[in-house]
């Protein structure tokens, strides 16, 4: 049994969500000395609009945010992002290493090269380094204890510090099938490696807690299973995709190809029986009392299972960015056919088809859903509940409901101008 983490504080609380249309920043007007701005981040609450700026004399970077220069320079800087509650991070390069900044200041650490920020709702932040032909994760500016010669799949556990990857733990050299055949990968949580290797790993995942990891493996050239905290599933398949905990039970359940058909096991048993032509993207409700996924009922098209019952409607091209509502009753995802994209919701698909479509977005109280999407004409809105939006714009970030699910705040670019925007949910619907 998992034992609940405590709920992360909900920054949308102290947001600001007075009704209408505040312009923070006009693009066009460049600070004083600034040569060029590059691509423009909004961060979580409207307010702040951030991005790398080259400076005039001094031929390097900085980090404009709001129309105005964070004091700190660097000879380099890329990956402006806002975490979530705020903060503005950037990879910057001095003396020809590199690390992270925050809000303009670098962490005490250097590397050879980093990239790949991550952060949390729980205010945690890493980014995957390299040093002297040695990778891992520096969290919180804290190195890991150990480096290894290969690191990838980096994870942040969504609410807590711990961060794990996959590492090679044996030397191979060119063309080294043998030794390659006999396993030389693994996972690693917080830098310390599990004591079993596996010919491949990928896909690790960390539960709510941080201290438990599951991953994929390949134990032969041809057998797939799921490893958890470093123990193998007792049975193997001819494939497996990326697992995920019940947060209720902590059990792992992940897709798994039995006789060319996909379905879901969970710790080595079966869940879903394997029937379908392809299963993935398996999401829990948040109270871990249901279970849905993206499957395949047969070749080339597309739906939501709910507990291992396909929905009536279907895409033929591609459906993803599954999303379940907050009380773990509804579910949303985007949908590709014949080049346009649609939304599906509650197994009907919303009226509108477009050039693009995002990650849906519940309202806290699950009753309302929003999505971003771009027309033809590359000019992008927002929908709710099926209705569009009145406006479009140049560029547009995801929407975000309030606290109560009253109000949308929309974060956009016109004419050159960034601003936030909020209104009520009712006045559109």
């Amino acid at each position: 049994m998992t034992t609940p983490n405590p709920v992360p504080h909900d920054p949308t609380v102290d947001w600001d969500w007075s009704i209408g249309k505040k312009d923070i920043f006009d693009a066009a007007a460049l600070p004083e000395g600034v040569a060029w701005l590059e691509e423009l981040q909004a961060s979580p609450d409207g307010q702040s609009v951030a991005c790398v700026a080259y400076l005039k004399e001094a031929a390097g970077y900085g980090l404009c945010r709001n129309g105005e220069l964070l004091e700190q320079t660097f000879e380099r800087a890329w990956l402006p992002r806002f975490s979530p509650d705020g903060r503005l991070t950037a990879i910057v390069q001095q003396d020809g290493v590199w690390t992270l900044a925050v809000d303009g200041e670098p962490w005490e650490e250097f590397f050879d090269y980093a990239w790949g920020t991550n952060a949390n709702l729980n205010g945690d932040l890493a980014i995957s380094v390299q040093r002297e032909g040695r990778y891992g994760l520096l969290v919180n500016g804290v190195l890991w204890d150990f480096l290894f010669e290969n690191a990838n799949n980096f994870a942040l556990c969504p609410t807590t510090a711990d961060t794990a990857a996959v590492v090679q733990t044996v030397t191979m050299g060119q063309a080294d099938v043998f030794t390659f055949q006999k396993g030389c990968y693994s996972v690693a949580r917080n830098g310390h490696v599990w004591d079993k290797n596996f010919v491949n790993a990928w896909s690790p995942v960390l539960d709510a807690t941080g201290k438990r990891v599951a991953a994929a493996i390949r134990s032969t050239l041809y057998d797939y299973s799921i490893a958890v905290d470093g123990v193998a599933w007792s049975k193997s398949y001819q494939c497996v995709w990326e697992p995920c905990f019940n947060p209720k039970t902590g059990a792992v359940v992940a897709p798994v190809r039995i006789k060319g058909k996909w379905g879901l096991a969970t710790d080595g048993d079966e869940l879903w029986s394997a029937r379908f032509m392809q299963c993935w993207r398996q999401t829990f409700s948040p109270d871990g009392d249901k279970l849905f996924a993206i499957v395949s009922p047969s070749f080339g098209v597309w739906t939501i299972a709910c507990d291992g019952a396909p929905w009536s409607q279907t895409f033929g091209g591609l459906l993803d960015e599954l999303v379940i509502s907050p009380d773990g009753r509804r579910a949303a995802a985007v949908g590709k056919e014949d080049e346009q994209w649609a939304v599906l919701v509650d197994n009907l698909i919303w009226v509108g088809w477009y050039a693009m479509a995002w990650k849906p977005v519940f309202s806290p109280d699950s009753k309302h859903v929003a999505v971003k999407v771009e027309r033809s004409d590359k000019r992008y809105s927002v929908v709710v509940d099926g209705h569009v939006y009145h406006r479009d714009f140049d560029q547009l970030w995801d929407p975000t409901f309030s606290p109560d699910s009253s109000k949308v705040l929309l974060r956009v670019v016109e004419n050159g101008t960034y601003s936030r925007i909020v209104f009520p949910v009712a006045e559109l619907l």
